[in-house]
């Protein structure tokens, strides 16, 4: 039999605030998604908020995982217990859910993750989660201990609230999304901006005092390393959008400096 639902390793090492290696899925592509997990990445976060990901393709994607140490975390469309009911049942391991910017929306988010008594998830015995009904008693024992939750802070409310935030029972990790976050404060997708980075300051001493660990985003693998060694666990460090975009760029830009003169 394949591994099973749950291998908890990632998980264990996120809730121990161990530093964790991720990389965005964006291109919908089961085989981009593939070639991440095989490189060895811990953790492929599979974006449905910002990509053409729907739900057939959500599945085929974490397929693509299966066989390897990466585990599935994906990024919900928004804070809705019927998104996150559907990604679950998919099999993901945990949910990144945008923009939580209250105590009560927290909250919410982490119900809609857990099964009763701790929240309102729906339970169903056929889904991919449960193995196809093969390994359900396994499941659901550990369902709710195991499918972790991480609320994205992307808004001065957000930030604001951050200390009400952070004392949300069940919920695991505060990521941080300095482009959104920047916007909201009114500068364009610009986090260098003082009031923006005293922001973000304020968001990690409130995390990295609690028990949640703390994560975000980093262009590259060196900035990656600058956030670990400041007490992030969780960084997403490429796309294979991006990557992609960058590598195409720059061989078109070296054949015209050769060929186009």
């Amino acid at each position: 039999m394949s591994r099973k639902f749950f291998d908890n390793t990632i998980i264990t090492k996120l809730r121990n605030k161990e530093p964790v290696s991720a990389a965005w899925s964006q291109l919908g592509s089961n085989m981009s998604a593939e070639i991440l997990a095989e490189a060895g990445f811990d953790a492929l976060i599979i974006d449905m908020e910002h990509s053409p990901v729907g739900l057939p393709h959500l599945v085929s994607i974490i397929q693509a995982t299966k066989g390897t140490d990466c585990i599935p975390i994906v990024r919900a469309p928004c804070n809705d217990m019927v998104w996150c009911k559907q990604i679950l049942d998919a099999g993901a391991y945990g949910i990144h859910v945008p923009y939580v910017s209250t105590k009560e929306e927290a909250e919410y988010a982490v119900k809609s993750c857990k099964y009763a008594p701790l929240g309102w998830r729906g339970i169903a015995g056929s889904q991919r989660a449960v193995n196809f009904s093969l390994q359900k008693d396994e499941y659901y024992e550990r369902a709710n201990a195991d499918v972790f939750v991480i609320a994205a802070i992307e808004t001065r409310e957000g930030v604001e609230n951050i200390g009400e935030i952070v004392s949300v029972e069940g919920l695991d990790g505060i990521f941080i999304g300095p482009a959104d976050l920047s916007t909201s404060m009114g500068y364009m997708a610009n986090p260098n901006v003082e009031e923006v980075r005293e922001a973000i300051e304020k968001i990690e001493r409130a995390v990295l005092k609690s028990e949640k660990f703390l994560g975000t985003v980093a262009p590259d693998i060196e900035s990656a390393k600058k956030l670990y060694d400041r007490g992030y666990s969780l960084i997403y460090s490429m796309s294979d959008v991006t990557v992609l975009a960058k590598a195409a760029s720059a061989a078109v830009k070296e054949f015209k400096k050769t060929y186009r003169k």
